[in-house]
Order: C-alpha cells, then sequence, then structure tokens
C-alpha cells in the first residue's frame, strides 16, 4: 500500500519567496549593476570594497582584508599587487611586527573612492526608492544583526 502523500501541483507563476532566495537573488542583481558602475572609474567590485574598508578601517594586513572583503587570501594579494600598481593604496612595514605589512589607502584611493561613492549611492537609492530614512536605518540594523547571527567575525 502506498502511504506517500500527493504534493499538490505547484502553480507555474509561482516564483521563489524565501528571505534567503530573496537576498541571493539581490546580492547577484547588485553585483552586476555595481560591475557596471564602477568599470568606468577602473576599479572592480572587490577593489572598490576593499577601498571602502580601508577608509573605515585604516591600515590593515592582508588577512585583515580578505576576511573584511570576502575574498581569499591569495585573492586579496593579487587585489593589493593591482591596487598598488595603480596607486590606490601604499604597503607599509608594521613598526610592532617586522613581518605584518600594513596596507592603507593613498590620496589617489581616496580621490577614485570618492568618485564611486557617487554611482554606488544612486544605485542604492534607486533600490531603496520606497523607504523613508528611518526605514532606511532599520534595515540597516536588521542586515547587521543577520550577518552577525551567521557569521563569526560580523560586521
Amino acid at each position: 500500500m502506498n502511504t506517500a502523500k500527493k504534493l499538490s501541483p505547484v502553480p507555474k507563476t509561482s516564483k521563489p519567496t524565501s528571505l534567503a532566495y530573496l537576498v541571493g537573488r539581490l546580492d547577484h542583481i547588485l553585483k552586476q549593476r555595481l560591475r557596471d558602475s564602477l568599470a568606468p572609474c577602473g576599479l572592480s567590485v572587490p577593489q572598490y570594497t576593499a577601498l571602502s574598508v580601508f577608509r573605515a578601517h585604516g591600515a590593515l594586513s592582508n588577512a585583515q582584508l580578505a576576511t573584511r572583503t570576502m575574498v581569499s587570501p591569495q585573492s586579496a594579494n593579487e587585489m593589493v599587487k593591482q591596487m598598488e600598481g595603480k596607486g590606490w593604496i601604499a604597503r607599509t612595514p608594521d613598526p610592532a611586527h617586522g613581518r605584518i605589512i600594513q596596507i592603507s589607502l593613498t590620496e589617489a584611493g581616496q580621490a577614485v573612492l570618492a568618485d564611486c561613492d557617487a554611482q554606488v549611492a544612486e544605485l542604492e537609492g534607486l533600490m531603496f526608492a520606497d523607504l523613508d530614512e528611518e526605514a532606511k536605518a532599520t534595515l540597516q540594523a536588521q542586515l547587521r544583526g543577520a550577518v552577525r547571527a551567521l557569521s563569526v567575525q560580523g560586521l
């Protein structure tokens, strides 16, 4: 005797609605739009992220940069070489630990970052056009909470 329960057919117009799916879809679309917006400035999305991290946190080691930009240490190292070649960052020995190299934003890096900030702000404005400042602050707090709940490092 077959006791398996039959599933009701899913309407063909149905779309995935889970929060995880929607966040993943937003991530995918946002990366595409950021890539297109940042390309005229000569920046990739990971480079923009890295420069933003330096602006927010000051000098970091390659390992810290990799963690904060969500890339492997090897990818961070390649990105650092490219950005240093463009004059956007500088590497200096850490005075307390001779083997650690501190990476920091240069004036040229600050300038290219400022140019790209307007592009990113425009995308965020389009993405959250229906939200007032209070709702944006609430959403930001909720997203930070979600990141903290799923990560060891948090934001």
